[in-house]
């Protein structure tokens, strides 16, 4: 009887290892960027409607790095920042300007790109710099929530600010002669003057140099260190180097030959 319950037993324990499956692998949790897929050659979409991009590139081989998969989260620029806050996104790489403003609210990683801002102006303008700009009578374009914004606001006492949702916009109030300049970063002020020469120029030499970085929840330390060795490591072997050439070999060589640091 003993040996009969003792066999019994054993096949209890047998038949248990064979129907209790074991824990599946945990699947790492997924990189969450937050990005406005409206400003091309950084954000935007492709053909196929997917996200693309040098931002882009840039989350998905931190995300690499990291050992996670990534999810681009397309956010309006004004609401980059309260999707931070409330953890909807767990970082934001949209060509952010790290200022002491938003510094208050997110936190930053070392910077990643080095820019400044810049003037579109309509073609008859007399203006040589932003001082030129702070006069009675004078209409200035900004897009919303940019650093342009910010500085226009808080600087421009005497001129009219035209406060837009699109750069499209402010670029066509420039081009239209509705406005007398449109205060924006340097790539994109380059851009927008090559596409509209007959009816604008532009000053291409910063007037507040700037920097981009990756927007971090306040707090969280230990993903803001992992993301400037990324950064870091990123640099030293080549990676944004490899990005300007992909994306922007024309307006590289270009600013080349302008004598004008590129930013990438």
């Amino acid at each position: 009887m003993k040996l009969y319950r003792r066999l019994c037993m054993a096949a209890m324990a047998a038949l248990l290892m064979v129907t209790v499956p074991a824990p599946a692998a945990e699947k790492a949790k997924p990189l969450i960027v937050g990005m406005e897929l409206a400003y091309p050659p950084f954000e935007m979409t492709d053909q196929s409607g997917k996200p693309s991009g040098v931002s882009v590139d840039i989350a998905k081989d931190l995300a690499k790095y990291l050992g996670q998969p990534v999810v681009i989260q397309n956010i309006s620029f004004d609401g980059l920042i309260p999707a931070l806050k409330t953890g909807k996104v767990d970082l934001v790489i949209s060509s952010m300007t790290a200022t002491a403003e938003r510094a208050k609210s997110i936190d930053f990683s070392d910077p990643y790109i080095a820019t400044g801002l810049c003037l579109l102006l309509k073609k008859d303008s007399t203006a040589q710099g932003i001082a030129d700009l702070d006069q009675a009578g004078v209409k200035v374009a900004v897009k919303k929530g940019t650093t342009g914004h910010l500085y226009a606001t808080g600087n421009l006492k005497k001129a009219e600010i035209l406060v837009l949702d699109k750069e499209s916009a402010a670029v066509l109030e420039v081009s239209q002669g509705k406005a007398d300049a449109f205060i924006y970063d340097q790539m994109s002020t380059y851009q927008n003057w090559q596409r509209n020469q007959a009816t604008t120029r532009a000053i291409l030499e910063p007037f507040q140099k700037e920097a981009w970085a990756v927007g971090i929840r306040q707090g969280n330390d230990a993903l803001k260190a992992k993301v400037n060795a990324f950064i870091k490591d990123y640099r030293e072997k080549g990676g944004f180097d490899r990005l300007g050439d992909r994306y922007l070999k024309e307006m590289k060589d270009e600013f080349k030959r302008l004598g004008s640091a590129f930013f990438l």
